[in-house]
């Protein structure tokens, strides 16, 4: 997409840099010992497969020539002699190569979990989850914490490996190979250098093109997940013609995308798959010379070809990994950025203010003037209030005009503007929201959420049901260990209560309200209102109804323009009544 500023085109020096600062962490982390020691066991099994190898080159060179020596030798013993040998080196190479493989997959294990357990910590971090939606250069962080670290760590140790390895393979199939021929050893590194340029020249644009396809893969996931998690509200709506335009839409995306993607790596293979196949005859083209002068037997011809193989492929990891290495590349640049992001979730400009927090026993807003995330529209000018503990303060206004935005500033979660906020910790608040959060978990962890405390009893759950007029939802579910998709289970009403519930089990002194209520008829709302007045928490409601005033000592109005009104709830009443 030509809006993605990071977008990379390119193999340089920058992308390796951020590789390094993704990669390096772990092998220093505390897990170091156990990451060197199986990398240290990996290179020794590499040692062990690469002289396994050589020995190969070997044997099947006393083989070949045993059998074009036969019909004047007619010496059978030495074919079977080394056909023995060879099936020796297989019985104890299977296994080195069976665990170098196992090895390699464990590490990689290992990598990945630490990996993803750094980025979910900062990722859970002082709602760098929340802040980093309004990052636009950030599209779908789960998929790049799922799957793109997966790939990350999984692809950097099997490079890694690759490389080592074709160190090992380079420097113990030259020797066999100059002791063949020189100019077979000359015409191979020429062979490999020119091939590798080209294919670079070639493949560029893969980089670019593999990036833009992990965007669109993940962009139509998405809008999968989405009608799967608002289908009701699909059906209501009966709008499957628009939801159907839009996942095509996404999908087409994909679909070209990839389709660019398939016809490059067409224009690529043109180009490997020829080199590939004529690096199979170069070495009999250069041995035939020395063998038809009677300077090399038959043997060396297989020798030559798997000791050129060898080499070839050591010299040749660019050309032959290539798409590999393009996915791998737009996989680093995903990650760097997510990276980037999670170390610095909120975007910042130069000059950009934001309002102060300070952390006390109270709640009070001082000269606040609370902006957009982006900074481009004033909601608030100036506000200050201040809420003493046990009282309340509902905000009033109509759809649209900030009403929702100062909880949002109170919480903390919108700190664009100026100003000062003092604010209880929290530990201290919580904030229902108008559609509840209902975590994945039994009916006990919805009870208890955000709080883990297992200690709470069952008969004080039931009672604090009862409350909020749920009694009898333990018995309809199937007890408080139930694990069901409560958000389709249970109605926006059920929810309310059950957020409610939460609210009353975890004792805090300040609720923040947000339509926690919406969806509640006048007496559930009275009876949830009731019991927190009777807990003495102070409470601020966001609402439209005139209900909910009377559990307020304040009001404070706004009027969509920046402009705002505070006042006693009896003077609001009374100026209401006259209008």
């Amino acid at each position: 997409m030509s809006g993605i500023k990071n977008q990379p085109n390119q193999l340089n020096r920058q992308l390796w840099l951020k590789f390094l600062a993704l990669a390096k962490p772990y092998w220093f982390s505390e897990q170091k010992w156990k990451a060197r020691g199986l990398l240290f066991l990996l290179l020794l099994l590499a040692l062990a497969v690469n002289g396994i190898n050589v020995g190969i080159s070997f044997i099947f060179r006393d083989i070949n020539t045993s059998l074009a020596n036969f019909p004047q030798t007619r010496d059978t013993a030495t074919f079977w002699r080394f056909i023995s040998i060879y099936a020796g080196l297989l019985v104890i190479g299977t296994p080195i190569v069976v665990m170098f493989g196992y090895l390699q997959d464990k590490l990689g294990l290992y990598w990945r979990e630490w990996l993803t357990g750094r980025f979910l910590d900062k990722y859970l971090q002082s709602r760098a989850y929340y802040q980093i939606n309004f990052n636009e250069q950030i599209d779908n962080p789960d998929q790049r914490i799922s799957e793109d670290i997966r790939s990350f760590t999984r692809t950097s140790l099997s490079f890694l490996l690759l490389i080592l390895t074709s160190v090992v393979t380079l420097v113990s199939f030259t020797g066999v190979l100059l002791s063949i021929s020189v100019t077979l050893s000359i015409t191979l590194i020429l062979y490999a250098i020119i091939g590798t340029v080209i294919t670079v020249y070639i493949g560029q644009r893969l980089i670019t093109i593999n990036f833009n396809q992990l965007k669109q893969e993940a962009n139509f996931r998405y809008g999968l997940i989405h009608v799967r998690d608002n289908a009701e509200s699909v059906a209501f709506y009966q709008g499957e013609a628009q939801e159907s335009v839009q996942l095509k839409q996404r999908f087409i995306g994909a679909i070209r995308n990839f389709d660019l993607l398939i016809n490059w790596q067409r224009n690529l293979g043109f180009f490997t798959v020829s080199y590939d196949y004529f690096v199979s005859a170069l070495p009999y083209i250069v041995v035939a010379p020395i063998y038809f002068a009677g300077d090399a037997e038959f043997g060396k011809f297989t020798q030559s070809a798997i000791a050129f193989q060898q080499i070839f492929r050591a010299l040749s990891i660019i050309v032959s990994q290539f798409e590999s290495i393009t996915a791998f590349a737009a996989g680093v640049e995903r990650l760097d950025s997510l990276h980037s992001a999670l170390k610095t979730p909120s975007p910042s400009s130069t000059g950009m203010t934001t309002i102060d927090m300070t952390e006390n026993s109270k709640l009070a807003l001082r000269q606040v003037t609370l902006l957009t995330p982006n900074y481009q529209r004033t909601l608030i000018t100036e506000l200050s209030a201040t809420i003493n503990r046990g009282e309340g303060m509902v905000i009033v206004g109509h759809s649209g005009s900030g009403e929702s935005s100062v909880l949002r500033a109170i919480a903390g979660l919108w700190n664009a503007g100026t100003g000062h906020i003092i604010h209880p910790s929290s530990t201290d608040m919580m904030f229902l929201p108008q559609r509840p959060y209902m975590v994945l978990g039994s009916l006990r962890s919805q009870l208890l959420y955000p709080n883990t405390d297992p200690s709470i009893s069952e008969s004080k759950l039931r009672q604090v049901l009862e409350e909020v007029n749920l009694k009898d939802l333990p018995e309809r579910v199937g007890g408080f260990d139930a694990e069901l998709d409560w958000a389709n289970v249970l109605s926006l009403g059920e929810q309310q209560r059950l957020a409610f519930a939460r609210l009353l089990l975890s004792a805090r002194s300040y609720a923040i309200l947000d339509e926690a209520t919406s969806a509640l008829d006048i007496t559930n709302e009275r009876r949830l209102y009731q019991q927190l007045k009777a807990t003495g928490t102070t409470i601020i409601s966001v609402g439209h109804r005139r209900s909910l005033l009377q559990y307020h000592e304040y009001v404070l109005k706004l009027d969509g323009d920046s402009n705002w009104q505070l006042m006693p709830t009896r003077e609001y009443n009374s100026a209401e009544e006259v209008y």
